[in-house]
C-alpha cells in the first residue's frame, strides 16, 4: 500500500506523479488492488499527458507504473460521479 495516496485520500489534496513519462495532476478518490492484485488508483486527471491523448477525466493507474508520486497542499473536492463501490478495485486500501 501507498502510504502517500491513502494520506492524499484522506486528506482530499491534490497528487502529482510521473506516469508512462507523462506528468499527471489527479484528485485520488479510491486506492487498492484489482483482481491481478495489482495495486491501483481511480483518481480523476486534472492535468498533464496521457498516452491516450486525454488529458483529462478518470484513469485508473497501476501505481508499478508511477513513480516521484508527491503530495501537494491543493486541496479537491470529490467528484459527484465518483462511485464508491468502484468493481475494478477489489480489496480496497482507503477511498473517499
Amino acid at each position: 500500500m501507498n502510504a502517500t495516496i491513502c494520506k492524499a485520500i484522506e486528506e482530499k489534496r491534490v497528487l502529482e506523479l510521473r506516469y508512462h513519462g507523462y506528468s499527471r495532476i489527479v484528485e485520488p478518490h479510491i486506492h487498492g488492488e484489482d483482481k491481478n492484485g495489482d495495486e491501483v488508483v481511480r483518481c480523476y486527471q486534472l492535468a498533464g499527458g496521457s498516452e491516450s491523448g486525454e488529458r483529462a477525466g478518470w484513469k485508473l493507474l497501476k501505481i508499478k507504473d508511477a513513480v516521484l508520486v508527491h503530495l501537494t497542499e491543493t486541496p479537491f473536492v470529490p467528484r459527484p460521479e465518483y462511485k464508491r463501490d468502484d468493481k475494478v478495485v477489489i480489496d480496497v486500501f482507503c477511498r473517499i
